[in-house]
């Protein structure tokens, strides 16, 4: 049965571990850590943790010596990074008009017989907004694939073929955090998700957001002021139902149950998690499992701990 585990930050609370042993996995396991970029193979910690039987696939260094040897592939590889880059400033742009609108109705005070439908209906145009800005960008993903023929240029061939072959004597994969889009990027050039999917996954921090199906932004403490959360992407679509929240409670005002509620509403019907360290939640096929103290935000903005009724 396929399982994936999805976990808090693991860099003072290790649990994948624990995970690994729960289970049963004796072999050697793959590790992703593309989302460090140039320090991807610094991997000593990861590797202790993970009982000395990983062998990191190195797509950040694949990637680059793929570039390296096939510079049209290149040059497209990064026109397509600068639609994308044009399109996230436009929706953004977008964006900024509606949350302000949103926010404001979700923060006034009257009659909810009024007022709801009105928020209902912003709310609504929000969901538009990010499934338009979706459907763009997948646009953009499969004109490349059309017009590139990734698959079929030789040294690109070669490494996703090594990966598989990797992939193929590892009894699970671990995908750590890190850059985001760097890590997506890496992973979908690489196709790794074809060779992932019947085997145990655990990911953690960026690898947890790279699973779900849409890779959700998000920080209401940085040190220029709270932004919108936004779409960034499209995931790989093998942790379904969640939108993954590392760091909640450092990244999000959780005690603001205005904002949040707008937040856990707009991205609805899937389910905000909180993956704070310590945290985890198992999809063994069918449903999600979380362990105690992981909580989810609720379409009240509460967040409470999360169980098959609310997540």
């Amino acid at each position: 049965m396929h399982r994936v585990v999805i976990l808090g930050p693991q860099r003072h609370v290790v649990t994948v571990t624990e995970e690994l042993n729960l289970l049963g996995l004796s072999g050697r396991i793959a590790t992703i850590t593309a989302g460090w970029q140039e320090r991807e193979a610094e991997d000593d910690e990861l590797s202790v943790a993970l009982g000395n039987r990983c062998v990191n696939l190195r797509l950040h260094a694949r990637t680059d010596d793929v570039f390296a040897q096939d510079r049209p592939l290149f040059s497209a590889h990064r026109h397509r990074q600068d639609k994308l880059r044009q399109l996230q400033d436009i929706y953004r742009m977008r964006l900024d008009h509606l949350m302000a609108a949103a926010s404001v109705l979700m923060a006034r005070q009257g009659s909810p017989e009024l007022l709801e439908p009105e928020r209902e209906d912003t709310i609504e145009q929000l969901r538009s907004l990010d499934a338009h800005h979706l459907r763009r960008i997948r646009d953009v993903h499969e004109a490349f694939e059309t017009q590139e023929l990734p698959g079929e240029r030789r040294a690109l061939a070669q490494h996703r073929a090594e990966v598989q072959g990797i992939l193929d004597e590892c009894d699970a994969v671990a995908i750590a955090g890190g850059h985001v889009s760097t890590l997506i990027g890496r992973m979908r050039l690489m196709d790794v998700a074809s060779g992932m999917t019947a085997k145990p996954i655990l990911a953690w921090s960026a690898g947890a957001m790279v699973l779900t199906d849409r890779i959700i932004l998000f920080h209401d403490r940085p040190p220029e002021g709270a932004g919108n959360p936004e779409v960034l992407d499209v995931g790989l679509g093998l942790a379904p139902g969640v939108v993954a929240l590392p760091h909640a409670t450092s990244r999000l005002k959780l005690e603001d149950e205005v904002r949040m509620a707008l937040f856990s509403r707009r991205f609805a019907p899937a389910d905000c998690i909180c993956l704070d360290p310590g945290n985890r939640g198992r999809l063994d096929g069918r449903s999600w499992q979380f362990t105690d103290g992981t909580r989810c935000i609720r379409r009240d903005g509460r967040a409470v701990p999360a169980s098959p009724e609310v997540a």
